[in-house]
């Protein structure tokens, strides 16, 4: 059986009122600021078990110190800064990745997505770190844990390789499907996207999904489900994200009825 997750990118309203509604959610503070680990179990314990939870990576491992992200950083992680970012295969990446992994297993996470700024385009030497930096974080990989990957910029332009790489590290591509459909894991029939808004560019926060949106997002699914994708992730990612999502849940069910 097909399963469809729906939820949203953080908590636009209490947890309380999101998880009536809600099956999925993916925790983004972790992007800004990786918990402690008495945090992250105060978290788990504030989250029903049934719940299924995906968190986003340390922003220090995918993103250069000169992004304005990094503002958001309340103590700097330890090292030299400029080994950090851009899935640079350092020490200093390489541990942090340690610790969001630690993170990831308190919480009982069950996808962990990698999304790569524009910056890191598609060219030789990010291509060289991006394979040296999968191979590493796969020598201590739990099975129960995914790793997702949302490329920013340009490399969706080249799906023959980001096939390759799906398969040859086992991770799952993540995109905006009512923009671009992902390259498809082999092993993993995962599909992961994250709704960002229509318009141009990557992503466009304030934008809200019209009914027929919603209903070209269904089709997509529809299309994937009959390609023997068995888990479908949907996680809007919008200011009216916990209205559209609820919209969509609806829809979703309503075809099941």
């Amino acid at each position: 059986m097909n399963k469809i997750y729906v939820g949203c990118c953080g908590f636009p309203v209490s947890k309380d009122k999101y998880f009536k509604e809600f099956n999925c959610v993916e925790l983004q503070n972790t992007f800004y600021n990786i918990p402690s680990v008495d945090e992250a179990k105060k978290l788990r314990s504030s989250i029903p078990s049934d719940i299924i939870i995906t968190m986003k990576c340390w922003q220090v491992i995918t993103h250069p110190p000169t992004s304005p992200t990094w503002k958001k950083i309340k103590i700097l992680p330890p090292g030299n800064i400029d080994n950090y970012g851009l899935l640079k295969p350092t020490r200093e990446n390489l541990e942090a990745w340690n610790k969001v992994y630690e993170i990831a297993k308190i919480l009982n996470a069950k996808v962990i997505v990698i999304q790569t700024p524009p910056s890191f385009e598609y060219n030789d030497r990010n291509l060289s770190n991006l394979e040296l930096f999968l191979r590493e974080i796969n020598k201590e990989i739990d099975s129960n844990i995914i790793i997702a990957w949302e490329p920013r910029g340009n490399w969706n332009e080249h799906k023959e390789m980001l096939e390759t790489i799906i398969n040859k590290y086992n991770i799952i591509h993540v995109t905006d499907i009512l923009k671009v459909m992902p390259a498809i894991n082999n092993i993993h029939r995962i599909v992961y996207t994250r709704l960002h808004g229509l318009g141009r560019g990557d992503v466009n926060y304030r934008y809200k999904y019209s009914d027929q949106d919603l209903l070209n997002l269904l089709a997509k699914i529809k299309d994937l489900i009959s390609q023997n994708i068995e888990e479908i992730f949907v996680l809007f990612n919008n200011v009216y994200m916990f209205e559209d999502a609820k919209r969509f849940k609806s829809l979703l069910n309503s075809q099941s009825t």
